[in-house]
């Protein structure tokens, strides 16, 4: 009993040493690395909780382990993505006076999802679906968004792409649109449906998910991240 009371933890664990790599990763301008170690905490993520379930040991201790670790690697590791990508940008000379301040408004995504998080813990209403956009959610969306550059299509490269983020005028302020649009979804009043719960919604989107991943790389998992909000706020508009 007592080796079992630990295992959730311990993947817990492994999900927060994964966040801070790719933490470190997104700082250090390796992208492609920095999505590698979100997703691979997104499978400790599920797992933890999986296994505490399957186990019988969930604890309090636990709950709050989880977001503490979510909260590094669905929290602060995008916005370390994001504010990586707004270093690299061109700003507009109107801009350059800032442009050494303006990378740390990405954090703003760190900030709302600890807030995210905290209205979790405490809302009864969320143990069979979320309200607002979950941060594992809003991590690999952002993570496969400032990797579209390197985004193919049947495997093959697509140029146009190649300066998306410091090639163009508009760059800075996608970015900073995107963060904004981010931090609201993340607390936003809308429902979300979750995977705890299978049924054909969850079905029909995994499968369609995986065709866009494969075929279009990493534009295809921005997709299907941006097809998981408006199935949910469509289905949502329905009840």
């Amino acid at each position: 009993m007592t080796i079992k009371k630990h295992i959730p933890n311990s993947i817990t664990c492994l999900n927060l040493f994964s966040g801070c790599i790719a933490s470190v990763c997104a700082m250090q301008g390796n992208l492609l690395a920095a999505f590698m170690f979100i997703i691979l905490s997104g499978v400790f993520d599920f797992f933890d909780g999986f296994a505490a379930r399957k186990l019988g040991v969930s604890s309090n201790i636990g709950k709050d382990l989880d977001s503490l670790a979510d909260m590094v690697s669905f929290g602060f590791a995008p916005a370390s993505i994001l504010s990586s990508l707004m270093k690299e940008c061109y700003y507009p000379d109107a801009m350059l006076d800032w442009a050494h301040i303006v990378p740390y408004f990405a954090y703003l995504i760190a900030v709302f999802s600890a807030l995210r998080l905290a209205k979790f813990n405490n809302d009864e209403r969320q143990h069979k679906s979320f309200i607002g956009l979950p941060t594992p959610a809003n991590a690999i969306m952002t993570a496969a968004f400032a990797n579209i550059p390197a985004a193919a299509f049947l495997w093959q490269p697509w140029p146009e792409f190649a300066g998306l983020w410091n090639g163009g005028v508009y760059g800075i302020f996608v970015l900073i649109a995107y963060t904004c649009v981010c931090s609201w979804l993340l607390v936003s009043p809308i429902p979300m449906f979750s995977f705890k719960v299978r049924g054909k919604t969850q079905y029909i989107f995994a499968g369609v998910s995986v065709c866009l991943a494969a075929v279009f790389g990493f534009a295809g998992v921005f997709a299907a991240m941006l097809l998981y909000i408006i199935v949910s706020a469509a289905t949502a508009s329905k009840k």
